[in-house]
């Protein structure tokens, strides 16, 4: 029996894939915190204040003895009253 089957055709010039542009959270009309996750909410704090200051507005462990990012964030999503000052506090300083 012939082989009837046509050879694969194999692209001769591959189209470039291109990553669209990254941009900027749209922001939402009510919601000034549409978009922003708590990590950088707790880095932005971080870097602006620092673990003593962010100690002494929200006196709480994770903050005060050897505070890090990630045990922060643990607390903050288990602890809904944290979470809403460091949100709020972070919403003034927009």
């Amino acid at each position: 029996m012939p082989n009837d089957e046509k050879p694969s055709e194999t692209p001769t010039a591959a189209t470039p894939i291109v990553a669209a542009p990254v941009s900027e959270p749209i922001a939402h009309p009510r919601d000034p915190l549409h978009g922003v996750t708590l990590e950088k909410i707790v880095n932005d704090l971080v870097q602006r204040h620092g673990w003593n200051e962010m100690a002494r507005r929200i006196p709480v462990r994770c903050f005060q003895f050897n505070p890090t990012t990630k045990s922060s964030l643990t607390f903050l999503r288990k602890t809904p009253w944290a979470r809403k000052r460091v949100e709020d506090w972070f919403i003034r300083e927009l």
